[in-house]
């Protein structure tokens, strides 16, 4: 079993999810903020999220304040935020940091597998990485890629079947 799948995380009702319920699914998991010069990726990360579904693409969103105060909201008002001013629907897990000594376990495993330029950190909201069907992170994706990129990847890498849609 893959160690991705030993993970868990709380969402934003407070209940522990375990990465190990998502076998079986590509995952696409982003660090996310409301009040973030790059919110309107929420639009096309749900795009993806809706579009790709039945094909077994699960985003995993996670909120973080660790840049800029850009996320200041608790889990009910971010939440809300995201459904009414962007019709979220994919999952939201807790505010968690993706740095630090604090940082979220689910971060701190991708960041192991898949550095960054300089350091592992996270630079900014909406990093996001692509962890395939198998539990194994396949690629990380800088803040300002926008998810239109991220479909071309997952189309290229037969993830995604290009004839269904």
């Amino acid at each position: 079993m893959s160690d991705f799948y030993q993970l868990e995380a709380i969402n934003v009702k407070g209940e522990k999810v375990k990465m190990e319920n998502y076998k079986g699914k590509t995952l696409l998991i982003v660090n996310t903020a409301t009040k973030c010069g790059l919110t309107p990726q929420l639009n096309g990360l749900e795009e993806l999220n809706k579009k790709y579904k039945n094909q077994d693409l699960e985003v995993l969103g996670f909120p973080c304040n660790q840049f800029g105060n850009q996320e200041p909201g608790n889990d009910d008002e971010i939440a809300e935020t995201c459904s009414i001013n962007y019709g979220v629907s994919f999952t939201l897990f807790g505010k968690s940091d993706v740095n630090g000594s604090n940082t979220n376990p689910v971060f701190k495993f991708l960041k192991n597998k898949l550095g960054g330029w300089f350091t592992n950190d996270i630079k900014w909201n909406f990093t996001k990485f692509v962890v395939d069907k198998n539990g194994k992170p396949l690629k990380r994706f800088s803040p300002i890629s926008k998810p239109e990129e991220i479909e071309k990847f997952l189309k290229q890498k037969k993830i995604i079947d290009v004839l269904n849609n």
